[in-house]
Order: C-alpha cells, then sequence, then structure tokens
C-alpha cells in the first residue's frame, strides 16, 4: 500500500490594476508544468505555461475572466516563478533573464474580494499592496476627503468623485506608489519596465474612491429627483451607478466653471509648515485634602491652556512656539512664518469656531480654557483639527470620552469543588452584585460619591482625566445605593445571568438608569461563559446501579450536564461522533434517579437509532425503565407509570404531539438533533410544545448547512434565549454566511459556548485512546461507454440550464449534477434499464479490486453511497463476483430488519461487505467491526461524509480505520472535491448551504465544471 499523498501546494494568487478596466487577479499552480516547448518570437505571446486556469480562479473569487498579457522576468524556456509559489526552480542558471511577454488567464474582481481571502491560498505581496490601497480609498471616502467633479467622455461626460490628499494622505499615497512591487506593474504597457507605479496607484485611488462615495450614498436615500438642468443631472449622476452625465459641451463647461472652486483644490504635499495646537494641563500647588489622593481630583487645582507652534517641514524635530514665531526666529526655517501662521490660526479657527476668542489679538500664543471648554476640546475639536491637517498634542493624563453603565458581578463556587453527584446549595450557585462604571474602571462606592460631587464631565480617575456623563453618574449612585440586595446578595438563576449575555454592551433594560456594560464572574460561571467548564469540573463519582466503565472526559461531561440540569438550562452535547453521548446520557440518568425525586424523560431519535436505546440501557444502566412508544398498538398512559425513560421517533412525536404535551417532563432529550435543524417541520413544532425542565440535544454536527440551523437548534434547547430567527438571521447568519464577518463569527462564539460541550476525536485527552485513522483518494477512470454519456449529459443538460431560469434553471443544475454522479458510478445507474453492470464502470472495477484485497485479509468493509439504487444494484453483482454475501442497508427496510443486520455485522456473523445509504446507515451506529470505510459517490456536505465515517472510527473501534474516497480526474467529482476542499474549515465559522450554491454559478462557470476532463477515461 503507498502511503497517502501529502496536501497539494497551494496557488500562488497575484494582483493588479488595470487602468481602464480594475482589479485584476491571477495565479499561478504548482501542479502545471513550469516550463514551455514553444520559443519566444518577435509577433506573438506565449501562454504563461503554470498560470492556474480560470476555473481554479473562480472557485476562489468570483469574477469575469480577462485576458492579460504580463512583463515577467523569463529565462528562453519559461517565466521564472514568483518566490510566493511553492515549487523548486531548477532552471539553468547560465542562461539571462531577461523581460519577457506572457499571456495570462485573469479575473476582473470587485475589490470588496482583497477583504475575503480564501484559505489554504498564498497571497503575494501584489495582493497586499493592493488591499492597502483599497483601504486606503474606503478610509478617505468614509473621512469625507473627496470632493466631485466632471471629466470628459465621449460625447458626453462623466460625474466622478476623486480623492484629496493632503497631509498624512498625502504621504500615504507617495509610500504605496514607492512600495509597489514589480509584479504589481507587469501589465504590458508603452513603457519598457511596465506601468508607472505613481500613475498606477493614483488610478486604482480614484476609480476606488469613487465607487466607495457612490455606494455610501446609495444606502443615503438622497432626493435627487426633478430638475433637468445641467447642475440637476451633474448631481444625479454623482449618484448614479455608472457616473454617466447626458450633457453637451456648453452645459459641460456650466458645470466645470460652477465647481472651479472645488477643482482648485488640488492634493498637496505637506508644504512649508504644519501648526500645532498643545493642550496642557497646569496644576495649582495647593496642598490636596488630608488623606486625598493627590491622582485623584475633580478640577479643583487644574487649569487648562492651549498653545500655539509651528513646526517646519524643512526640520520637523523643530517646534516653534507662536512667540519666537512672531519675534522673527522661523525664518531662517521658512520663507513667511509670522504669515504661515497667521493664515492657519485663521484656518484653525473656522475648522474649530471656539478658537475665535484665541487669536483675536495681535500676536496670540496661548489662551487659558474653562473646564467645560476643554471637555469640548479633548471630546471632539481635537479630532476634528487633525482631519483638518493641523497637528495636535494632547496631555498624556488624557484618558478619553467614557461611558457610564452598570455592571453585574456574579460570584460562584470553583468548579473544582462541585460535585455532580449532589445537589448545589444556593452559595455554590451564585450570589449577585450591582456597581458602576466608567469605561473599563469599576468604581468603588467613595470614588462614585467624589465624582457626583464634582458636577462636572471632565473629571480625574485614578490618574488619568476622562469625560464622562455627570447626570449618569447621579443616577448610577442612586441605584447602587437603593439595591436591596447590597447588603445580602440575592442568589441569581444562571438563566439571568446567560440572558444577559444576549444583550449586546450598551443595552438598556426596563427598570435600570443605565445600559449594562459588563458582566464579570467568578467560579464555575466564569468557566461556563468561557466554555472550559467541562475541564475543570471534578469528574462525577457514578453510583453502583450504573454498569458502565467512563472514561475521565465523559465523567466530567456527565458532571456538566448535571450541573446544567440544576442551572435549569437546555444544552447540546455535540461531542465528535463515536466519544459516547449516549453512554453519558444513561449515566446522567442514573445518576439523577440515585439522588432521588426525578420524573420521566423523553428521548426523541430517528426510527433507525430506535432499538439501541434499550440494549444500551440493559448494558450499562439496568435498573432503568425503558419504555419504547412505536408501532400502531401504542399506548402512553400505560406507559407512564412504568417508565423512567421514554424513547420515541421524531416522527411519531409530531403525530402524538397532544398526548405528550400534556405529561410534565423531567428532561427531554433530542438524539441526532440535526434533525431539528428546520424549524419548520412538524418535528421541530411539537417540540417545542413539550414541557421539560431540562432539555438536553445530542449531535456530533450542530450546525451543517448554515448558522441559521444553530439558531434552531439552540431555541429549541431554551426557547426565546436567542431571540427571534428573523434578528438572529440580521445579526448573525448574513453578517457571518455572505461577509464572513470575524467579528460576528466571535460574538456568536461567546454567546453559544455556555449551551454547547464540544470534543474532538484530535483533543490531547482524547485522541490517545483512538485508533489511528488514515484517509486515501482513490482514482479511477470512465469506461469509453461511461466518457460519451457524460458528454452528452453535458451538452443536453447545458442546452436546458441556458434555457431556463427562476427555480427551473437551479432544478436543472440539481438534475444535471444528479446524473453526472449517476454516470460516475455506471451506466445502468444512470439509464434504470436493468442491464447487467459487467465490466462497464472504471468506478465498479475499482471497487472490485479494493474489495477482493480486504476480503482476503480477513477485514470487514463498510461501503457508503448517497443512492440506495445503486446499491441494490451492486448488491447481487459484487456477491456474484467475490463469492461472499453482501449486505445492504436502507430507508426503505423495518427498523427491525435493520438492527438485524447491523446486530450480525457487528458480531461478525453477518456478510463482511455491508453497502449503505448515507441516510439510514450514516448516523446513529455503531459499526467498529469494519476497518476499512469507503465513500463510493462523494456527498457535498463534509460533515455528513465525517457523521458516516465515524460510524466505524470512534471509541470502541482498537484497530486502525482506513478510508478511501473514490474520484474520477477530470470530472465533476474532481471539481467539486476541490471546492468542498476549500470550503470544509468553514464549519467553525459558517457552513456551505448544500448544494444550493452550485445553483447560482453563472452558465459559463457550470460548464467548466461540468466539461469532462483529458484524463477522466482511459482512452
Amino acid at each position: 500500500m503507498t502511503a497517502p499523498a501529502g496536501p497539494p501546494a497551494p496557488l500562488a494568487v497575484h494582483g493588479l490594476w488595470s487602468p481602464g478596466r480594475g482589479l485584476l487577479l491571477w495565479a499561478e499552480s504548482p501542479r502545471r508544468p513550469a516550463t514551455t516547448a514553444m520559443r519566444p518570437t518577435a509577433w506573438s505571446v506565449r501562454p504563461h505555461p503554470f498560470a492556474a486556469p480560470t476555473a481554479e480562479l473562480i472557485a476562489l473569487h468570483p469574477g469575469k475572466p480577462v485576458p492579460a498579457t504580463l512583463l515577467l522576468p523569463s529565462r528562453p524556456n519559461g517565466p521564472r516563478p514568483s518566490p510566493d509559489l511553492a515549487r523548486e526552480h531548477r532552471a539553468r542558471t547560465d542562461q539571462p533573464v531577461t523581460l519577457q511577454p506572457w499571456s495570462v488567464p485573469a479575473l476582473l474582481v470587485d475589490p470588496s474580494e482583497l477583504d475575503d481571502p480564501a484559505e489554504g491560498i498564498r497571497y503575494g505581496t501584489s495582493v497586499q499592496h493592493l488591499r492597502a490601497v483599497y483601504r486606503l480609498a474606503l478610509d478617505l471616502a468614509h473621512r469625507g476627503r473627496v470632493l466631485p467633479t466632471i471629466v470628459p467622455a465621449g460625447d458626453g461626460a462623466l460625474a466622478r468623485w476623486r480623492p484629496v490628499l493632503r497631509g498624512l494622505d498625502a504621504v500615504a499615497a507617495q509610500r504605496l506608489a514607492q512600495a509597489l512591487p514589480p509584479i504589481g506593474r507587469a501589465e504590458q504597457s508603452e513603457r519598457v519596465d511596465g506601468a508607472d507605479p505613481a500613475m498606477l496607484v493614483e488610478d486604482a485611488l480614484g476609480a476606488l474612491v469613487d465607487a466607495a462615495v457612490r455606494d455610501r450614498l446609495a444606502h443615503a436615500d438622497l432626493p435627487l429627483t426633478g430638475g433637468d438642468g445641467p447642475i440637476e443631472v451633474w448631481l444625479r449622476a454623482l449618484c448614479a451607478a455608472d457616473g454617466r452625465a447626458d450633457l453637451p459641451a456648453a452645459a459641460h463647461k456650466v458645470v466645470a466653471d460652477a465647481i472651479g472652486a472645488w477643482d482648485a483644490e488640488a492634493n498637496t504635499d505637506l508644504g512649508e509648515g504644519t501648526v500645532c495646537v498643545r493642550l496642557s494641563e497646569l496644576r495649582t500647588l495647593s496642598a490636596p485634602e488630608p488623606g486625598g489622593d493627590p491622582d485623584d481630583q475633580t478640577g479643583d487645582g487644574t487649569h487648562w491652556q492651549l498653545s500655539f507652534h509651528l513646526r517646519a517641514a524643512a526640520d520637523p524635530s523643530l517646534l516653534l512656539p507662536a512667540a519666537e514665531v512672531w519675534s522673527g526666529r522661523g525664518h531662517p526655517f521658512l520663507s513667511d512664518p509670522e504669515g504661515l501662521l497667521a493664515a492657519e490660526l485663521g484656518r484653525a479657527a473656522l475648522v474649530l469656531p471656539m478658537l475665535a476668542p484665541a487669536i483675536t489679538g495681535a500676536r496670540p500664543g496661548s489662551y487659558d480654557l474653562a473646564v467645560a471648554e476643554a471637555e469640548e476640546f479633548l471630546v471632539s475639536g481635537a479630532q476634528r483639527l487633525t482631519e483638518a491637517g493641523f497637528e495636535v498634542q494632547l496631555p498624556a493624563s488624557w484618558g478619553g470620552r467614557r461611558r457610564a453603565g452598570l455592571r453585574l458581578s456574579a460570584h460562584s463556587a470553583p468548579a473544582d469543588r462541585i460535585a455532580g453527584e449532589r445537589r448545589l446549595s444556593r452559595e455554590e450557585l451564585g450570589t449577585l452584585r450591582w456597581s458602576v462604571s466608567v469605561g473599563d474602571e469599576v468604581l468603588t462606592e467613595d470614588e462614585l460619591r467624589d465624582l457626583v460631587a464634582a458636577k462636572t464631565n471632565l473629571v480625574r480617575l485614578r490618574g488619568h482625566w476622562v469625560s464622562v456623563d455627570a447626570e449618569h453618574l447621579r443616577l448610577g449612585l442612586a441605584h447602587v445605593r437603593r439595591d436591596p440586595h447590597r447588603a445580602k446578595p440575592r442568589v441569581p438563576t444562571v438563566a439571568e445571568v446567560l440572558a444577559l449575555l444576549h444583550r449586546p454592551d450598551g443595552a438598556e433594560l426596563p427598570g435600570l438608569p443605565l445600559p449594562i456594560t459588563g458582566i464579570s464572574t467568578e467560579g464555575w460561571l466564569a468557566d461556563l461563559l468561557a466554555g472550559k467548564l467541562s475541564l475543570s469540573l471534578r469528574p462525577v463519582e457514578l453510583p453502583p446501579e450504573f454498569h458502565g466503565e467512563l472514561r475521565d472526559y465523559q465523567r466530567r461531561g456527565v458532571a456538566w450536564l448535571a450541573l446544567m440540569a440544576e442551572a435549569g438550562i437546555g444544552v447540546c452535547l455535540a461531542d465528535d461522533m463515536g466519544l459516547g453521548k449516549t453512554i453519558q446520557v444513561l449515566a446522567l440518568e442514573a445518576l439523577e434517579r440515585a439522588k432521588g425525586g426525578h420524573g420521566p424523560t423523553l428521548l426523541l431519535c430517528p426510527v433507525a437509532v430506535l432499538g439501541m436505546w434499550p440494549r444500551e440501557a440493559a448494558r450499562f444502566a439496568p435498573g432503568l425503565r425503558v419504555r419504547v412508544h412505536h408501532g400502531p398498538a401504542r399506548d402512553l398512559t400505560a406507559l407512564l407509570g412504568q417508565a423512567d425513560l421514554v424513547v420515541t421517533t421524531y416522527a411519531t412525536a409530531s403525530r402524538d404531539v397532544d398526548a405528550l404535551s400534556e405529561v410534565d417532563w423531567a428532561r427531554l432529550v433530542l438524539d441526532e438533533a440535526q434533525t431539528v435543524k428546520n424549524p419548520r417541520t412538524g418535528a421541530a413544532r411539537a417540540i417545542r410544545r413539550f414541557t421539560a425542565r431540562h432539555r438536553v440535544a445530542l449531535t456530533g454536527t450542530p450546525m451543517e448547512n448554515g448558522v441559521s440551523e444553530l439558531w434552531a437548534l439552540l431555541d429549541a434547547l431554551n426557547p426565546g434565549r436567542f431571540g427571534s430567527r428573523e434578528d438572529f438571521r440580521e445579526r448573525f447568519a448574513t453578517p457571518i454566511e455572505l461577509r464572513g464577518d470575524p467579528v460576528a463569527a466571535a460574538e456568536l462564539r461567546r454567546l453559544t459556548r455556555p449551551y454547547v460541550l464540544r470534543r474532538l476525536k484530535t483533543d490531547p485527552a482524547i485522541a490517545p485512546e483512538l485508533p489511528a485513522k488514515i484517509e486515501l483518494t482513490e482514482e479511477y477512470r470512465l469506461t469509453r461507454e461511461q466518457g460519451t454519456l457524460y458528454r452528452t449529459i453535458v451538452e443536453e443538460m447545458m442546452t436546458r440550464i441556458q434555457d431556463s431560469h427562476g427555480i427551473n434553471r437551479r432544478g436543472n443544475v440539481l438534475a444535471a449534477i444528479t446524473k453526472l454522479k449517476q454516470v460516475c458510478n455506471h451506466p445502468a445507474h444512470l439509464l434504470h434499464d436493468g442491464s447487467p453492470l459487467g465490466h462497464r464502470s472504471g468506478k465498479v472495477a475499482r471497487l472490485e479490486e479494493l474489495l477482493a484485497d480486504v476480503l482476503a485479509a480477513g477485514d470487514r468493509v463498510l461501503c457508503f453511497t448517497q443512492f440506495t439504487e445503486f446499491g441494490r444494484l451492486l448488491t447481487p453483482h459484487l456477491a456474484d463476483r467475490l463469492r461472499t454475501g453482501i449486505a445492504h442497508l436502507h430507508g426503505g427496510q423495518s427498523a427491525r430488519h435493520r438492527d438485524e443486520t447491523v446486530q450480525r455485522f457487528q458480531s461478525g456473523e453477518g456478510p463482511p461487505v455491508l453497502l449503505a445509504s448515507l441516510k439510514a446507515g450514516g448516523s446513529g451506529l455503531t459499526l467498529t467491526a469494519a476497518t476499512h470505510v469507503f465513500h463510493l459517490d462523494r456527498w457535498w456536505n463534509p460533515a455528513v461524509e465525517a457523521q458516516a465515517t465515524d460510524r466505524a472510527f470512534r471509541i470502541g473501534q482498537h484497530r486502525t480505520v482506513q478510508v478511501r474516497k473514490f474520484l474520477c480526474p477530470g470530472t465533476i467529482e474532481e471539481r467539486i472535491d476541490a471546492l468542498m476542499n476549500r470550503k470544509r474549515d468553514l464549519a467553525d465559522l459558517v457552513s456551505v448551504p448544500g448544494e444550493n450554491w452550485l445553483t447560482e454559478l453563472s452558465d459559463t462557470s457550470l460548464r467548466e465544471m461540468f466539461q469532462l476532463g483529458e484524463e477522466a477515461t482511459d482512452d
């Protein structure tokens, strides 16, 4: 057996700005030939030999394919790879390196793609540089450092927004031009050495700023209607997407003359000098109050002074006070220092009117401020001057503007002192206290009283001056003083603490005078919010009635479940598949019944695992009375008096919702809880009607196809806690799924981690207890018959797709995908004609070879397919070829038949090959008798495929598991595999929405995805 190949080397993606077109991306591929046999000629441009094709680029970033000709360092047989490409370069060193033109497939993409990098891709310095240009453009638009203008365009004109680069912005643009990497200006132009860097940066900033301002205006809903004069047409064009203003030459001149003053505002450098405005804190020499802290004063003994200075551009280290400028000492550095200072101070007064009294004298140099004026300058005035290009210096003691709010402190017992096998005391649950905070500083009552007594917004707090609303401080002090629980802190419910977590910082709650700005916790509550509670809890000691042997992480899991039950919090046990969720729930049930006073538990599960729960309970908790509520002759009333655990299916629960909702259940357990990910299903609606003091969900994949599924699951566990589905979608699902917003993703993790316990097989405490898993890709080739059918399907389905729209187009795309997957399996699977399988499929032939090797070694194997029909075709064919029994597990069988099939396979009595459909055999089963797992046709959701693999690779498996995934190069199997590998890691942030994303691809992209590559067949 050959060792598994390492991960493929990543693409190296480069970018450049193409004047007149926009942002282009292209990539080098380490998987393509490094050289070309074509020889250079004077009249042709050779294709770049290892440039990535358009299909690979579109898989990374959506865009429009365009050609590009680049001048690249080259030797006679090919261009030199960039340093970003992971490829060993073995070119002859005696060959000269020259700039030669190469044709590359490029993509014209939206600039926002720069902030959405793909995983596992190397982005070159040119992309990083373009990202900096793009962000400068967005910043200029955000700060309003733009002006409108008009430029001629053919028979009409274009209304444009242009950047105004002054001061630090001009320096930033100049540095970007100097830092432009050579590959970023490689597009062939009239210059021999490529485009001018300054011109490229200027053109890019102009286009990007114009687009950014139009985007902001599009959301401003400006009432620009009516009027057909030149100015009105120009104004509407400034807000339109294309900017086109249909104006004749004479009207164009009218607009140009009207905005002449604006157009005269050209981009400038730093000029001769810059005015600096300095605010100083001047303290008196009076002694502080007896026993007082000199650093904690509220304004008494302090006054504020503005002083003016001039810094020369020729010598930036020299800062001249205004008095020296007026005395003539600035002439060695400036041509007219007095005039420059007077003019700039006048401009500063226009920007900040509060400075007008400070410059009324003949030679202004300094000015004393009242406390209110000092606060205005610190809070807003300094920022306005800075944005206008002035230098501002503030005292080092300035701490900024702060918000007063209420801070909740929740104290609880340390987690390592809590034993899950007993009930918690009120003190162990926790205590609550309110306090007032200013920013991040939590105030003592004495500090708060002193600040309120100052009766001013500008106060000194712990060595820093801060601005805080004095009225808010007064309200906060009144609330703290009248809090009836300060003397004797009350015992909260954990649900109260968690509910406050779901309020964004600054949320205002009824009955509270100030917003809540933070929650601080100690003890097990802090561990819960940090998602570390299961690690710090003491492992539970199980009662003698429980006969199982739990691993340490499982005992901690039971302790976590027991504590959450005490706190009344619905939770999701999301341990990786195969880590023993079933046994942990049974241990919890046995533990709580040993405490006494525990009512019945209702457990919902898929029909495929209905028989597993009574068997596992009889094995590990024989004292637990388990009753199955299923079948035609079910009687819930008769069961309740003799049942600790009532097991039923989701379908039965939907039908019997009225009867089940009348019972006061102690606990509701949702096994394979991904079943309720759609809140509109009957099962999901039924669950919300049930009454249960504690709810537990069991699933190895709490989120499969999107962030909204996480809401559906957690809302079923804690109804209403996460708000409405629409609010959740707006707050989390849309920002994460559409923009990959890391802030929204981090906030979602913060809110959900108290409710979810997820441990992976790769965790250091768990990995040593599992066998090794080897994942291999089994490549095969299509037969001639398969290849002919494949091409026919592509042409036929592309014709249908191109002629359809909306839901019909999406249906045709999915039908094409299904047909292409079927023909990769076998022609008979596609044709549904009942013809014999024979030697007509490359995949089936490779499957026969592998199964022969597995059976010769005495091993057992699981074969998964998403198509039940393909399993029916394979069963008699493989039995005949391999001379052995073949078991087939699918959804059309009864629960009893499936249970018998699984038991015989596990015991070693049944056939050594088990063919299973993903829906019937991909979840909820333990099939550790298998040491081989074959995925015959790939499922597009990696989480579903992983669940199926985990039927064999789980706790209880003591041998190495080999996982083989069948793939035909050059077909849709390879292309979707490449795309899904890129998406696989998104499960931590957002999952791919099934196959629906494929239906939105363009016709060109679909044809590139469907088309048959030369390597797909043996012809």
